[in-house]
């Protein structure tokens, strides 16, 4: 058994994301390439995203703190702290409105 806070993960990988020069980081928490469940916590500056880029698989992302805009197929939907967004299949990319921190999990297909 192991145990991760995850709320203190978020903290520490804002504070990495504000030192780098795309203001972005990230922390797989469990899983990985190997695995068919990844979850990462990703911060984002204000005003940074994530480009566009295809779904691996069934996914969600949790706003842990901020807000962000999920786009996908010319649709929009916002989440703020405590909104799940499930991310529908294919190309989408994510933009923080303020100071934002997400867990994404994914559960990959075709592996």
């Amino acid at each position: 058994m192991q145990k991760i806070s995850i709320d203190a993960l978020a903290t520490q990988q804002l504070e990495a994301a504000a030192g780098t020069s795309n203001g972005r980081a990230a922390d797989t928490v469990f899983g990985g390439h190997e695995k068919v469940l990844r979850q990462t916590v990703i911060a984002l500056k204000a005003g940074r995203n994530l480009s566009e880029h295809q779904n691996p698989g069934e996914a969600t992302i949790f706003v842990l703190r901020g807000s962000v805009w999920l786009r996908a197929g010319g649709e929009s939907w916002q989440g703020k702290s405590g909104d799940l967004l499930i991310i529908p299949e294919g190309m989408h990319s994510l933009d923080a409105d303020e100071d934002s921190a997400v867990l994404l999990t994914v559960a990959k297909v075709n592996q």
